[in-house]
């Protein structure tokens, strides 16, 4: 597919009833937002990341999608930061409760990365089934089209790779890109992943991929396999974090953490929420919202007589040890997809790699003297 091509298949998606919503330049960002046409989209800018920093930059080409993760990502229109619950009025004979049920939009997300998709499952996983079958969320997810775009390009501060989540996007989308650019063209490998993919590209101008240009696609995104900015060590992460309960680590982390809550906020995946209550003034009219919280929030783990987690320390130890390890026990894989926006928006550059990094070579040391002290009991023995 040409990239004149996505005016085509945006003008496609609005003809389907979708609302689409895709990267856009915005407050000098790559945001999320809803595209009035493919113009939109971030045509020649890239991002620059590092620990506690994020700026735009202007690339040598156009490509629509040389950028990785942005501050946001698709959870605020999954798992919106505010929504309504109920409402209620007083009446004669008590009060009338309204639960907010508004219709859930079609929405088309125009520009999923590799590991945003992967979040998206993780969150369908957490919210959207079992118990929370009928949940808001899951009324939302079922009219979501998804276009994925695979990554030639990660950023510094991404890590997907060794999380298994990227570049390349797994399964889950409707269409899935490849962006190519150079050599004065500017084309676009297009996978179908669904039924409702293929009525969608029926009536957008393509061609039967070649055998260059698919061996062209699938090269770039290999390639950006190996060009991370970071990695964990995924395979040990959930008993790395069972057997750091007590490392000194926590103290170094919480002497520099804020308990901002910014992580929470733009991680893809994490999805605490609270509930807050209001009324007006003559006690007529009360309303149910549901916000996003978070676990570095002191009144997050608020019992009666005061908080569970009250220091620093406990609550990011809280935030990493679920992240990384019991998500597993509780939803059967990490809750992490390596996108690298915690290290980004982190104000004061806490690097979740560095953390357990750090934590792993704490453990081995433990480990070595451990078994030194017990050799030399052996000797004197």
């Amino acid at each position: 597919m040409e990239a004149a091509a996505l005016a085509g298949l945006h003008a496609a998606l609005r003809d389907a009833g979708y609302r689409v919503i895709g990267p856009t330049v915005r407050d000098g960002a790559i945001v999320l937002g809803e595209l009035g046409s493919a113009d939109d989209l971030p045509f020649g800018w890239g991002v620059s990341l590092q620990p506690g920093g994020y700026r735009i930059r202007r690339r040598d080409d156009n490509a629509a999608f040389g950028h990785s993760a942005g501050p946001q990502s698709w959870k605020h229109f999954l798992h919106p930061p505010r929504e309504k619950v109920w409402s209620a009025r007083r009446t004669a004979g008590g009060f009338e409760v309204e639960p907010a049920d508004e219709p859930a939009p079609r929405m088309a997300f125009f520009g999923v990365r590799p590991c945003d998709l992967s979040a998206i499952k993780i969150q369908d996983q957490v919210l959207g089934r079992g118990q929370h079958a009928g949940s808001r969320y899951a009324a939302r997810r079922s009219g979501v089209f998804i276009v994925a775009v695979n990554c030639t390009e990660p950023g510094e501060t991404c890590f997907c790779s060794s999380m298994g989540t990227g570049p390349g996007a797994g399964p889950g989308y409707d269409l899935a890109l490849t962006e190519m650019t150079g050599d004065g063209a500017h084309q676009f490998l297009v996978e179908v992943g669904s039924p409702a993919g293929a009525d969608v590209l029926a009536g957008v101008p393509t061609r039967p991929a070649g055998e260059a240009a698919t061996r062209r696609a699938r090269s770039a995104v290999a390639e950006a396999a190996g060009r991370m900015g970071r990695s964990v060590p995924a395979g040990i992460l959930h008993d790395l974090m069972a057997a750091s309960s007590d490392a000194a680590r926590w103290d170094d982390v919480a002497a520099r953490c804020l308990t901002c809550g910014n992580c929470t906020m733009a991680c893809p995946t994490c999805f605490c929420t609270t509930v807050e209550d209001t009324t007006d003034l003559s006690g007529d009219h009360a309303e149910r919202w549901q916000l996003w919280d978070s676990c570095f929030d002191l009144d997050f783990s608020y019992l009666h007589g005061g908080p569970v987690r009250s220091s620093p320390r406990s609550r990011y130890r809280q935030w990493l040890t679920h992240k990384l390890g019991t998500w597993h026990d509780q939803f059967g894989s990490s809750g992490c997809v390596g996108c690298g926006r915690c290290i980004v928006w982190c104000p004061v550059g806490i690097d979740l790699t560095e953390e357990v990094a750090a934590l792993e070579a704490e453990a081995l040391r433990t480990l070595r003297d451990a078994a030194q002290q017990r050799g030399t009991g052996e000797e004197e023995s």
